[in-house]
């Protein structure tokens, strides 16, 4: 659970509810952390996943597990704990 007032997912309505299907992580059944914490600003949610839909699917050159492979490297040596 986010340390970060979050709204619970249980509660989403209105535009939460209707980004719900695209942000929740349908093996876990849930939403991640990391979009949780969007839940009071559902823009920032949207944008969020906008961005992470565009790096993920930006280049024929890669592959998605070779791009998350990237993104966790990189993250590791900026010392994020996501």
């Amino acid at each position: 659970m986010a340390w970060i007032e979050t709204i619970r997912e249980d509660e989403w309505a209105g535009e939460l509810a209707e980004l719900y299907e695209r942000v929740a992580d349908t093996a876990a059944g849930r939403v991640d952390n990391i979009m949780q914490i969007h839940s009071l600003n559902p823009r920032a949610l949207a944008a969020h996943d906008a961005l992470y839909r565009s790096a993920m699917a930006g280049t024929a050159t890669l592959r998605k597990v070779e791009r998350e492979l990237i993104a966790l490297t990189v993250s590791k040596l900026n010392d994020c704990h996501y």
